[in-house]
């Protein structure tokens, strides 16, 4: 019994070439939409997290100007500036959320700054936006860890997700045999 995680959106077509080729393998891609017999998709409720991030943004600036760096337009990325957006708003409704599309998973989003947010987010897969708002002396929040490391004095808060206990039950399904 074998199971593997693909975690980025980029790597959905590559898991069903890869998993055409071991059958026997079971596959699991976070945030993906396409399966297989042996491909299977989970993702989170990561809007939840965004939305409260952005009240957090929203009760910290002071420009009323808020930046979001964003790798690609997927459901997962915009759900997340939606819901950032709406929690930001819902604390002041004079917020504007101004987003950087980077085409990539690794942008430190600098030109946000010069755009006069005061408070930035990210939905990356590097601290290199966390280390350039601590460099610029902007309060971030951070996704996937906390990056405290990269903005120990800027960062004012983080999303992020624990899977462990989605991962366990997974692997244990496929050890019952019970996996679909």
């Amino acid at each position: 019994n074998k199971l593997i995680f693909a975690t980025s959106f980029g790597y959905m077509n590559s898991v069903l070439k890869v998993a055409k080729e071991f059958p026997d393998v079971k596959f699991e891609h976070a945030t993906g939409y396409k399966t297989a017999p042996n491909v299977a998709n989970y993702s989170a409720r990561f809007y939840e997290a965004r939305y409260l991030a952005g009240k957090l943004a929203g009760a910290t600036t002071k420009s009323n100007i808020l930046g979001y760096v964003a790798a690609l337009p997927i459901p997962e990325v915009l759900q997340g500036i939606n819901a950032y957006t709406l929690g930001a708003q819902s604390v002041n409704p004079n917020i504007e959320v101004r987003v950087v599309w980077t085409s990539a998973w690794y942008d430190p989003g600098k030109s946000l700054i010069g755009q006069g947010a005061d408070v930035i987010t990210h939905h990356t897969n590097s601290s290199a936006v966390a280390s350039a708002c601590e460099e610029a002396k902007i309060p971030v929040i951070s996704y996937n860890t906390s990056m405290k490391r990269a903005a120990p004095t800027m960062l004012i808060g983080g999303v992020i997700h624990i899977w462990d206990e989605f991962y366990a039950g997974r692997i244990q399904a496929v050890m019952d045999g019970t996996w679909q």
